[in-house]
């Protein structure tokens, strides 16, 4: 039989688990109307147009990095790396920028080289077999070493108006000047990061429904071995989701840093873990093979949320570190006991 007469490897177990993972999403989209009403009780500024763009853009980072999580998360592995991957490409877009590049090839040049980070890990994890745990730990390291002795752990500024165009630009944005010679914002606009992560979350999501490596990732997460023996290229699909989720960190990277119109070689500290506690809030199982990139994007909101909620709150950055820790822990314990039933 040829490989095209096969049937597709992981398509019924893929469509078996989604819907498994239905009630997990749905506790998740739950817990986040619950946060918007709390918080939106606790502070009447909540609502507010600014506060709802913040949690947009605050969200969109993690959002990208949440995405590319959950591609490594469904084949079973785990990507440490991503905080430090966003602050080097941030810096190598930067650093193009400052070369005379325009800012689109540059960023373009960061993406690359998040991808090749991402690129390096699976290589590492398929050829060398490496546990992604201690490779993605080490690549964590390389790249922040590289974006710090690149910089000399100095922030690159000056960038020019259009590396901010990314971050802190709308679409739909309408601006009237007034008689004193102030413009007034009449409509904000839609923040292009929300853009970009709609785009992104919409693309990643069709993939992995509708397209065959999709139905490999799933497979691959769910039982390796029996993907293996059924065809699919495991080693291969490994490497494609390490690759993508070195990518879009990349991606993120160029947003955060065009938000700040500097790049800071310290960025992305921690964002790891917020990555992957939106992937796992979501529905990822850190087991492998159940996940979707909705829920994925309910559990970037109810980070974002939180965090917004609680610096609304006035609640330290300390505490807040305490609050998501235990939401992580709750979350892969409701996971552990769904595994078990």
């Amino acid at each position: 039989m040829s490989d095209a007469s096969k049937p597709a490897p992981g398509a019924g177990i893929g469509t078996l688990l989604m819907g498994g993972d239905y009630m997990h999403r749905m506790s998740a989209l739950l817990t986040l109307v619950l946060l918007v009403l709390g918080f939106a009780l606790a502070s009447q500024s909540f609502f507010s147009v600014n506060n709802g763009l913040t949690i947009l853009l605050q969200t969109s980072v993690i959002g990208l990095l949440g995405i590319g999580l959950t591609l490594v998360i469904l084949t079973g592995g785990i990507d440490l790396s991503v905080g430090s991957v966003l602050a080097l490409s941030g810096v190598i877009s930067a650093m193009a920028v400052k070369a005379g590049v325009p800012v689109v090839p540059a960023m373009t040049l960061g993406v690359v080289a998040g991808a090749a980070c991402g690129a390096f890990n699976g290589f590492v994890i398929t050829k060398m077999r490496i546990p992604p745990f201690v490779a993605t730990l080490g690549m964590m390291l390389i790249a922040r070493g590289v974006a710090l002795q690149l910089t000399g752990a100095a922030p690159i500024s000056r960038l020019g108006e259009g590396f901010g165009v990314l971050g802190n630009g709308a679409l739909f944005r309408m601006v009237e000047m007034q008689p004193n010679g102030f413009p007034k914002v009449i409509f904000p606009g839609i923040p292009y990061p929300a853009i970009l992560l709609l785009i992104t979350a919409v693309g990643v999501a069709y993939l992995l429904r509708r397209r065959q490596i999709g139905r490999h990732i799933y497979a691959t997460g769910s039982n390796e071995e029996a993907a293996r023996l059924s065809g699919v290229r495991v080693d291969r699909t490994k490497l494609y989701a390490y690759t993508m989720s070195g990518a879009l960190a990349g991606l993120a990277g160029n947003v955060l840093m065009s938000r700040l119109v500097t790049a800071q070689p310290s960025e992305g500290v921690m964002y790891e873990l917020d990555a992957i506690a939106a992937a796992v809030i979501g529905g990822a199982s850190l087991s492998g093979g159940i996940g979707t990139i909705s829920g994925t994007m309910i559990g970037a909101f109810i980070i974002g949320i939180l965090r917004n909620g609680l610096n609304m709150a006035g609640v330290s950055a300390f505490i807040q570190q305490i609050v998501i820790g235990f939401v992580v822990i709750g979350a892969v314990w409701i996971d552990q006991v769904r595994n078990r039933q």
